[in-house]
């Protein structure tokens, strides 16, 4: 019988020493800010023996076709190639499953079309420190956008 608290499609159970993330999503902005969420990811990914995909999502200007800018769009998405190919290495180093993925689109969205289509466990995403006094500001950011939207869980790395 299954049992109605575990989600269906998700893993068993996590044993003991087990973080019982299978799949982890590491969302990349290709800056350096990413070093941090990939550290975070590969020692939990270690841990488990999870796979951690890298996801860049290369945004979409609204109320233009893909094919009135494709030349703009490809050139985009070689550069971020290149960087995913990099961080990806990098990620195989406590990951050996790592893998790269380039989407386009809005990125709050696609990073949740994505963890859900995919039954990403956990979501480690680099976010800037917020200033309190001006909390309001940071309410649109990528990174609250996603932990709010995210059915899994969302882990932020400062």
């Amino acid at each position: 019988m299954p049992n109605p608290r575990q989600p269906a499609g998700r893993a068993k159970p996590p044993v003991p020493g087990d973080s019982g993330f299978r799949h982890i999503l590491v969302p990349t902005d290709l800056t350096e800010r990413t070093d941090k969420a990939l550290r975070v990811a590969g020692q939990l990914a270690s841990r488990a023996s999870a796979r951690v995909t890298l996801l860049h999502v290369i945004e979409t200007i609204q109320g233009l076709s893909l094919d009135e800018v494709k030349p703009f769009y490809d050139r985009l998405e070689r550069k971020a190639r290149k960087a995913m190919e990099s961080l990806t290495q990098r990620a195989r180093g406590e990951a050996p499953t790592a893998a790269s993925v380039i989407v386009h689109g809005r990125r709050a969205e696609e990073i949740v079309k994505y963890a859900a289509a995919n039954q990403v466990d956990l979501i480690v995403l680099a976010s800037h420190r917020v200033n309190p006094s001006i909390v309001d500001r940071d309410w649109g950011t990528i990174s609250y956008k996603v932990g709010i939207l995210a059915q899994c869980p969302v882990l932020l790395v400062k």
